[in-house]
């Protein structure tokens, strides 16, 4: 695909790929290339850099921690995160379960719940009943 990005996406890029170059931790990276599954450790070490950044919940609006990126920055943060071949998030938390607090939850579920989702300090799964 040929894509022509603006001078500001541009930068915007840029600033993904220094991020990536400078806070991508070398043993996550390396563990990562070769295979060798991550460590809960690992894996929230890894969320907690993205968090640190304000990069974590690229889809949550920005009232509750979101980036409140455009599509295409949503495009150029997951095309350069797939460059460096880094580690997708744990998606129960973030995707699964503070879309649907921040959306349907009262104001106490919010302020008790989506900071911890949002720094990977509780660490969410879903179970299934099936027959």
């Amino acid at each position: 695909m040929n894509v022509n990005f603006t001078a500001e996406e541009i930068a915007f890029r840029d600033e993904v790929r220094a991020f990536f170059a400078e806070k991508y931790p070398a043993d996550i990276r390396d563990k990562f290339d070769r295979g060798i599954p991550l460590t809960r450790e690992d894996t929230i070490r890894w969320q907690k850099v993205l968090y640190e950044q304000g990069w974590f919940a690229v889809n949550w609006p920005e009232e509750y921690g979101g980036t409140g990126w455009t599509p295409v920055q949503k495009y150029i943060f997951a095309d350069e995160m797939a460059a460096v071949n880094a580690p997708a998030v744990v998606p129960f938390g973030v995707s699964m379960v503070g879309p649907v607090i921040y959306t349907f939850g009262s104001e106490e579920q919010k302020q008790r719940y989506l900071p911890d989702i949002l720094a990977s300090n509780v660490w969410w799964c879903q179970g299934y009943s099936e027959p």
